[in-house]
């Protein structure tokens, strides 16, 4: 039975890890969208919705240099490297928080808000790492301009559609926890 469920653990990650590389070319055309939906966000979020913590951590720290070595995008450094920060704990957020709290709608959307905030935080604080080692130029107000005012597109899309497919995936019984 534990087996059972690692591998579908495994294959549910490396679904979400497919998507990680094929979404952004949905948006990819037109950089600006691309940049402010986030595509890329949703499968790491739902890897943690689905597999649990370790594996969204997992998918999430593998898909930007997945995508780099295969596709070129996003350059590695320092972008790649913020967002493997962000998504990482995007997904470990978003298993943590959805275990902990009780199993209601409004405990779903609780820990996908704090999902998505404390990734923020991470490239936030993965930005000025790379401000302390001269390797990059951020400040206070390109944080909030980069985590929120620019991104807020993006946090909308993901509240829409995340809460509903981890509902419809749980009623399916397709959740891997």
């Amino acid at each position: 039975m534990k087996s059972t469920l690692q591998v579908r653990k495994m294959a549910l990650s490396a679904v979400c890890l497919a998507l990680c590389l094929l979404l952004p070319f949905l948006t990819g055309q037109i950089p600006e969208i691309g940049s402010k939906l986030s595509p890329m966000h949703i499968p790491v979020l739902l890897s943690g919705f689905l597999c649990g913590w370790p594996w969204g951590l997992l998918v999430g720290l593998i898909a930007p240099p997945l995508r780099f070595l295969l596709f070129g995008m996003p350059p590695i450094f320092p972008t790649g490297a913020a967002m493997m920060a962000e998504l990482a704990v995007y997904g470990a957020a978003a298993g943590i928080f959805y275990r902990l709290l009780p199993r209601k709608a409004w405990a779903l959307y609780g820990a996908l808000l704090i999902a998505m905030l404390l990734g923020r935080i991470a490239w936030g604080a993965m930005q000025w790492i790379f401000l302390m080692a001269g390797a990059a130029d951020f400040s206070f107000q390109t944080f909030l301009a980069g985590a929120f005012l620019n991104a807020w597109p993006g946090i909308i899309c993901h509240v829409l559609i995340i809460p509903p497919i981890v509902a419809a995936l749980r009623k399916a019984k397709v959740m891997a926890q």
